[in-house]
């Protein structure tokens, strides 16, 4: 037995947590409901305007078995088609994966961590 919650619970709470804050959160993937991994897209105005760049964080394994947030990409003003790109790729790979966009100022501390953890 796991004290780990649902993916689809996990998924819905942050959407909420994010919608009660004054931001917009939205499901870009749907994976499997109970067993599937969460990896979430933090924007600001979309990363336009000024805003935040896109940045995804994914939950890795550590040494001592516990898995924590990670960055595993941030957009690239340069080359802007290479971030869908990536999530396209991730969610081919892994066909449980949930893709939750959070669009907030800040929004690390949605999952966990310090505000401008980038």
């Amino acid at each position: 037995m796991t004290d780990r919650l649902p993916a689809r619970l996990e998924a819905s709470a942050l959407l909420r947590q994010v919608q009660a804050a004054g931001g917009f959160g939205c499901v870009l993937a749907k994976g499997e409901p109970d067993a599937g991994t969460l990896l979430v897209v933090l924007c600001h105005n979309g990363g336009a305007d000024g805003g935040e760049c896109p940045r995804a964080y994914e939950r890795m394994p550590m040494p001592d078995g516990t898995r924590q947030w990670q960055l595993s990409r941030k957009a690239d003003p340069e080359h802007p088609e290479s971030f869908p790109d990536y999530l396209s790729r991730r969610s081919r790979q892994d066909p449980d994966l949930w893709i939750i966009e959070l669009d907030i100022a800040g929004g690390e501390r949605f999952i966990g961590l310090p505000p401008g953890n980038r």
